[in-house]
This record gives C-alpha cells, structure tokens and sequence, in this order.
C-alpha cells in the first residue's frame, strides 16, 4: 500500500506528503539522533533506505520538482544528498553520483549545492564530459570549484594549470595553505571554529579538505604537484 503522495502545487512542484518511513521529516531528525549517539553505520543505512523509499515515490516518466519549502520534501532530498556524502567517502563514486543526479533532477535549483560534490564524483569516475557539464553549475566564489578545475586539470595533462593555479592561490589563498599543509587536524579549536556562527576561512579550508581527503588517499599526486607548486 502506498504511503506517500505527491501533491501538485500551484508553483508546478510537489509535496512528498507521507507516514511512518514516508515521513521524512521524523526520519531525518532520527538519523541525526543516531549520528549524535555514535551510531553511524546505522545512520548512514537508514539514510540510504529513506533514498530507496523515496525512489518508490517518484515516477519514472514524468518530471517531478519537490517543494523546497515543504518540510517533509525538503528533509527528504537533505536525507539524498547525505546518502551521496556516505558512499563519496567510501568511495563508491557511481552510487553517489546517481544519488546525486536523482536529486539534482527533483530540486533544480540546488539548494543542497550537490553540483559541486557531483563533479568530484565525475572526475574521480574520470568522466570528463560529464564533469565539463556540472562544472558549470559550480559557483564562481567556491573554493571547492577551483580545486576542481586544478585536479581536472592535472588529471588530464598531469600539470596544473598554469591559470587556475595563480587564480586559486591568490583568491583562496587559506584554502591552498590547507591543501598543501602536511598536517590536517580535526581538532577542538578546528571544531569550535567550524560550528561557530561565522567560521574562519582557514577552518573552511579544513573542512573542505576533511570532505575530500579520501581522494587525495586515491590520487596522491595532485597534492603533490600542489606541495611543489607551493615551494
């Protein structure tokens, strides 16, 4: 029996409107309970069988954008694109991409920023058109997307480019000091500068690198042609 509907609003959208598994909302706040308790392989199957439940929901042949101010669709694309997140740093890319272009089909507008995560998935698949069509969605402020365009480069000549480097180094300037540091500590005072209200921009480089060090471990040679670049 089905639990969940869609509701067609009048801005073309829908509410994911459901009970019991189907009610995102209570599930997300649950997932965060077991996260906070140290329970994150339960935390991190729950998330991924919301995204299945929800796959059940949406059709196959129709497009379908769900309200990102309804509380119950919005919890279930942030239940997505956490899911994506788990199997990123598993590195199990082609879970995670798929995760992440379900979501991007049901919120266009990319609330989440999943664009970004979307083309590191890209690259380290090394599907390169794929990754020169999501890059273009990637904000021109973000950091995330000059690392991106410095690895595709690399990854595809094995050189930095020579233009993105100067860019990055002069725009994001403690982001390259993260990324060629030998050290990375996630440790209290990193931990109280990240969840302050405004955090540092060097602790914003920590996080950044805490979200992708997984492929550093992968593909170490971008990080050392960066290191050299630094010298």
């Amino acid at each position: 029996m089905q639990k969940a509907t869609l509701n067609p609003t009048p801005e073309q959208t829908f509410e994911l409107v459901g009970e019991g598994p189907w009610n995102f909302t209570k599930v997300l706040a649950r997932v965060r309970e077991m996260q906070a308790a140290g329970d994150i392989e339960g935390a991190c199957n729950t998330r991924y069988q919301a995204f299945q439940r929800l796959a059940e929901v949406i059709p196959d042949d129709d497009e379908v954008t769900l309200e990102w101010s309804h509380a119950n669709s919005r919890a279930a694309l942030e239940l997505i694109h956490a899911s994506a997140i788990d199997h990123f740093l598993i590195n199990d890319f082609e879970l995670s991409a798929a995760l992440l272009e379900m979501l991007l089909e049901l919120d266009p507008e990319d609330h989440l920023e999943a664009s970004q995560l979307l083309a590191f998935d890209y690259l380290a698949m090394d599907e390169q058109e794929l990754f020169d069509e999501v890059i273009n969605d990637v904000p021109d402020r973000s950091a995330g997307r000059g690392v991106l365009l410095l690895w595709a480069g690399y990854r595809r000549n094995r050189r930095l480019p020579e233009g993105e480097l100067k860019h990055f180094r002069e725009h994001f300037a403690p982001f390259f000091a993260e990324f060629t540091a030998n050290e990375h500590p996630a440790d209290e005072a990193y931990l109280r500068d990240i969840e302050s209200e405004r955090p540092s921009a060097a602790a914003q480089a920590r996080e950044l690198w805490l979200q992708t060090e997984n492929l550093w471990v992968l593909w170490p040679g971008f990080i050392d042609a960066l290191r050299a670049a630094a010298r």
